[in-house]
């Protein structure tokens, strides 16, 4: 009985050792799990983050294309703008010398015809 009685306390020992490191072993665990849990959730807020940035800057770069070519369309308009007053303005100066050149003209044949009308004149005079 005395061997019985060693036996079943070095085995009661070995369970409460056995127990013992077995709660060590689960808090380790848990421990783990947890740190584990906070760089996921870390990561996660990172990457959550830098979607974030990475959209708005996506968004700046759209809106700076867009602002860029608002202001290409609005300068190609101005200058658009620009040459049809120019040829408008060159097609006036044309007209004007055409003009000129018409009334040069009519006071060239008006001075023929005065010409032409004296020599008539004198030819019926005399």
């Amino acid at each position: 009985m005395s061997v019985s009685f060693v036996s079943c306390r070095e085995t009661a020992e070995k369970a409460g050792e056995a127990t013992e490191k077995a709660g060590e072993a689960m808090g380790e665990a848990a421990d783990a799990a947890g740190e584990a849990i906070d760089e996921a959730a870390d990561a996660t807020g990172e990457a959550i983050e830098n979607a974030t940035d990475a959209a708005g800057e996506a968004a700046e770069g759209a809106m700076d294309k867009a602002g860029n070519a608002v202001d290409s369309a609005k300068e190609a308009g101005e200058n658009a703008a620009e040459g049809v007053k120019d040829a408008a303005g060159a097609a006036v100066d044309k007209a004007k010398e055409a003009g000129a050149d018409v009334k040069d003209a009519a006071t060239d044949a008006a001075d023929k015809a005065k010409e032409k009308a004296a020599e008539v004149k004198d030819v019926i005079k005399n």
